[in-house]
């Protein structure tokens, strides 16, 4: 009942810097009319502070004002994705580009849109054309890789992995974190396990804190019969994550192979009531027959032994 994680696509916002170069000296106070170009401001600002609702009404203003504003389109759409609202994300990035064809920006987001519709062939369409018009920013090869490996294609997603590594900038550890984690995932489905295990702790050097590497190595290490690396690793995930379910499941199968009875039962009760609790009554059910089916074994084991 082994399960691994991927590092759903995290967004990164690139919202346009709005500099504005003062004058000399400063003008008169006066009351003047609210320009499409405020409004977009108004609405970068409250994207900025996670106000998505009230930055989509903003942006409507300034749309409002110039019929092809083509960057509130784009911004709208970055909003829309925001919001989970992806239809309307692909609508108003298909219109930035209607009116702007070299729209980084909007190739990009149409792209993660497309990619959390499950629409992976048409995610890449759109990642292919962001690489084209900008091909030095790792965010386009990072969501390729993505859209690659959710298609099976994990062979080209490692190298879309490899080519953000060598464009993303040094500083940003948590996102090559992110990056390591999931050209690790796509290592561990054609079962290259060792190149997935560098990269497993190659995130986790990098973001300590992420449970989702720590899970996934965990995998890797049950994969490899190192249930006592798989319970270390779901140990840490439970700390950090303490409702994850799945990980209290695959520990408790660590233990059991490991031979810890009570600890097994016990994470399998623990992962049935969290199941329970989050409202997925299928995994509950299946987790309550996988620990009616190790108590059995228990049982059967302790009978042989005492004959």
């Amino acid at each position: 009942m082994t399960n691994f994680w991927r590092l759903f696509l995290s967004v990164i916002i690139a919202l346009p810097f709005i500099c504005l170069t003062p004058s000399a000296h400063s003008s008169p106070i006066s009351i003047t009319q609210i320009t499409s170009g405020d409004f977009l401001e108004f609405g970068v600002d409250k994207m900025r502070h996670g106000d998505y609702q009230e930055a989509i009404e903003n942006f409507n203003q300034a749309i409002e004002l110039k019929k092809d504003y083509a960057v509130a389109y784009s911004d709208r759409c970055l909003a829309y994705l925001q919001l989970q609202d992806y239809h309307q994300a692909i609508a108003d990035c298909t219109q930035a580009i209607n009116f702007a064809p070299d729209n980084f920006e909007a190739y990009l987001n149409r792209g993660v849109a497309l990619y959390r519709q499950g629409d992976y062939g048409a995610a890449i369409v759109n990642h292919n054309r962001a690489i084209a018009l900008k091909p030095s920013d790792f965010r386009a090869y990072y969501n390729r890789g993505l859209a690659r490996a959710g298609d099976g294609k994990d062979f080209e997603a490692i190298l879309d992995f490899d080519l953000a590594l060598t464009q993303i900038p040094r500083m940003t550890s948590l996102l090559l974190a992110d990056i390591y984690n999931d050209r690790g995932l796509a290592h561990f489905v054609l079962q290259d396990t060792q190149a997935a295990m560098l990269d497993f702790n190659l995130a986790i050097r990098l973001n300590a804190n992420d449970y989702r590497a720590y899970f996934n190595r965990g995998c890797a290490c049950g994969q490899n019969g190192d249930d006592f690396g798989a319970v270390r690793d779901f140990s840490q995930v439970i700390r950090l994550n303490p409702s994850n379910a799945q990980a209290y499941v695959n520990r408790g199968v660590a233990r059991y192979r490991l031979g810890y009875h009570l600890g097994a039962i016990a994470d399998l009760q623990k992962a049935s009531e969290y199941f329970e609790n989050q409202g997925k009554r299928v995994a509950s059910e299946k987790t309550v027959d996988l620990l009616k089916n190790l108590r059995q074994k228990i049982s059967f084991a302790t009978e042989i032994a005492l004959l």
